[in-house]
């Protein structure tokens, strides 16, 4: 077993074991890949101020996310597909973010349903939300969310026409693989992968198929959701959703702060600044330079989160001192997942608690409430001068 000491390690291991066109479902961005790159990049324009000769003792990273307990302020982001990245892949990593005591985010598009991933749990986990032109789909899905006792309703805002992704056009991604020459060429290099997704519980998508009269295979499924994600989302229609569902709301997928100041006036518990991992609107800001002007725009009315580029605990620990309450990872998950499964899971977990608690001490931070950019170095122009 290799030493895994960083998230790197995780990705290394996870590009051996995974079939291509899922490794490039996760690691790849929309059009040029620029904002997929500068998620990453641009933390790296931050730095850290250390401080000595302050009492360590007694440090903890111990938050909450819209009033939940949480180890730290990181939860797992909704990830379509991820059981193909792993056999049972929803389930083994809510039950990784479970016992590590951190939120999990189950998509829309998952692999294993919402009653899957209920039933393989014991605590309340997140469940996002596609808004979909099938309006009695979408009524369906928030019950079936609400049955599982799912404890918040994220709503991604940022998919109602999807971005082009050329690997994935190249690759001819579905779920399951379509077998192709090329396909079944690389497949036969994932024995290990194989294996398990024989014995996995789904291999299509379970909110989905068996849930949508006429969508009984990929065939089907293919057609429907191609015309389904719908065009006419809106800020009356969120407004309409949060009141069906009844709880906390978080809206994911906000990088304007004139959209984040409509995020407050419809009553969201929460939004998370997001660039859908650069998946979507290509040239777009990343995440982190887009948070400052978010915050200045609905200050402490709503609790603001930061998702797309995170990697590590001290990107997490940026994140946090800049101003958000909280974080999400995807692709880093998803690395740890692909790589070693549940166990995975938990390792990336670890490494980025690891990285969060040892930085913030050397900062001079016992509490990750007590954190602000007196901790940074920011650059004058980091926001960028625009006309």
């Amino acid at each position: 077993m290799p030493v895994i000491t960083n998230i790197e390690d995780l990705k290394r291991i996870y590009k051996r074991r995974a079939p291509r066109m899922f490794y490039d479902y996760a690691e790849s961005g929309s059009w040029t890949e620029q904002t997929f790159r500068e998620n990453c990049s641009d933390f790296d324009q931050l730095y850290l101020r250390q401080r000595v000769a302050v009492d360590m003792t007694g440090r903890t990273t111990a938050s909450q996310m819209i009033g939940q307990d949480v180890a730290m302020p990181v939860a797992l982001a909704p990830v379509g597909l991820t059981g193909m990245q792993c056999a049972d892949g929803e389930i083994k990593a809510a039950r990784a973010a479970e016992k590590f005591g951190v939120p999990f985010t189950l998509s829309t598009m998952s692999i294993n349903s919402i009653e899957d991933v209920a039933e393989a749990t014991s605590k309340p986990f997140w469940f996002q939300l596609y808004t979909m032109k099938d309006q009695d789909f979408v009524s369906r899905l928030i019950q079936r969310a609400k049955d599982a006792k799912c404890s918040a309703l994220v709503i991604t805002l940022d998919l109602q026409i999807l971005g082009q992704r050329h690997k994935d056009l190249k690759n001819g991604l579905s779920a399951p693989p379509k077998l192709t020459p090329s396909t079944i060429a690389n497949l036969m290099t994932k024995w290990s992968w194989g294996l398990q997704m024989l014995g996995a519980k789904r291999r299509n998508f379970g909110n989905i198929v068996g849930h949508v009269d006429g969508v009984t295979d990929t065939a089907n499924l293919g057609a429907w959701t191609a015309e389904q994600f719908d065009p006419s989302l809106d800020w009356g229609k969120i407004a309409k959703i949060k009141e069906e569902w009844g709880g906390p709301v978080i809206l994911k997928g906000i990088l304007d702060a004139e959209d984040a100041k409509m995020a407050l006036s419809v009553g969201a518990d929460a939004l998370v600044v997001s660039n859908h991992g650069g998946r979507q609107l290509d040239g777009a800001m990343s995440s982190i330079k887009a948070l400052p002007s978010i915050l200045d725009a609905v200050g402490d009315q709503v609790e603001v989160h930061l998702d797309s580029g995170i990697r590590s605990g001290q990107d997490v620990l940026k994140a946090l001192a800049m101003g958000a309450k909280g974080t999400y990872i995807g692709r880093a998950f998803v690395y740890g997942l692909g790589a070693m499964g549940e166990a995975g899971v938990t390792k990336a977990l670890e490494v980025i608690h690891k990285e969060l608690d040892v930085s913030m001490a050397l900062c001079g931070r016992r509490r990750v409430d007590e954190l602000d950019k007196d901790i940074l170095l920011i650059p004058d122009d980091f926001e960028g001068r625009w006309q």
